[in-house]
């Protein structure tokens, strides 16, 4: 099996977030100097992810900081696991790489949003389902690649079951609609929202047809959140690519956006309405 060269994702939050909080704390690189004994060269490396920085000198760091022992903790956390290869290493064959960096993300984060119009979110989806929509948007791929892919994608949704991560997704009712594999496989995956919406770490609503326009309108995205103050990233997925999302301001808009389709999306009594409305639908047409 090829070797992706291991992401930087780590290294670049760990960095980013050390640099934030030296700042929030009023700290200069002269203190961190004579603290670690570093040259100036080295905290500039550290702090660009340039060069790494070990778990003993994190908590230093955190210390130094005044940072909250819960950040402190996740921080040693990143720059332990910063040297080792993740999970998902195994399936580097089978997903890009810029996928592999937004799977090493979602493995650290804490809460996860997802919109989305016309398919139902990854950590949601079965494999029937999952297997189905890769078959269509990878027409080119073998079908050996596609279970893999498909494997990789039940893979990510133990942090869900386990109740590691929580989920906040807003589904359009066109993704109840389109015809994404076999009636078997569309009834199974609306069984499986329903399911969901009976975790405790589960927020499923829809968004109906009637609700009209909205300010992400034509644009499906997934936002991952961290322990504060570790900054949110959002994703953004399309033909072209992948995108990601760091900068605070853009970040703020993808969020007032979030907020906007949760408030215009039905409740849980309305979506589990629309969910067994479109089940009952799909099961008629066997």
């Amino acid at each position: 099996m090829s070797k992706r060269v291991q992401s930087t994702v780590r290294k670049r939050r760990l960095a980013a977030t050390l640099r934030s909080l030296r700042d929030q704390a009023g700290v200069t690189p002269e203190q961190v100097m004579e603290e670690m004994d570093w040259s100036r060269s080295k905290v500039s490396k550290v702090e660009t992810a340039n060069m790494g920085v070990s778990v003993a000198d994190v908590r230093v760091l955190c210390e130094l900081y005044g940072a909250d022992l819960k950040v402190a903790e996740w921080l040693a956390k990143t720059a332990r696991d910063a040297r080792r290869r993740g999970w998902w290493d195994a399936y580097n064959d089978a997903m890009p790489s810029s996928f592999a960096d937004y799977v090493e993300l979602e493995s650290e984060a804490t809460r996860a949003h997802y919109f989305e119009i016309d398919l139902i979110p990854g950590l949601l989806q079965t494999e029937d389902y999952a297997f189905a929509l890769m078959e269509t948007t990878c027409p080119d791929e073998a079908k050996e690649i596609i279970r893999v892919r498909a494997e990789l994608r039940l893979r990510r949704q133990e942090r869900l079951l386990s109740g590691e991560l929580s989920l906040w997704a807003v589904i359009d009712e066109s993704a109840l609609l389109r015809g994404t594999g076999t009636t078997e496989a569309r009834s199974g995956q609306i069984r499986r929202l329903l399911e969901a919406m009976d975790m405790p770490n589960v927020v499923l609503q829809i968004l109906p047809l009637r609700a009209g326009s909205h300010p992400a309108s034509g644009s499906p995205f997934g936002q991952l959140h961290f322990p504060e103050p570790i900054p949110s990233v959002v994703f953004v997925d399309n033909v072209a690519g992948s995108l990601y999302i760091e900068e605070p301001d853009e970040v703020a808009r993808f969020s007032t956006a979030f907020d906007h389709l949760r408030a215009t999306a039905v409740d849980a009594r309305e979506s589990r309405k629309l969910l067994t409305a479109a089940l009952k639908a799909v099961d008629a047409e066997r």
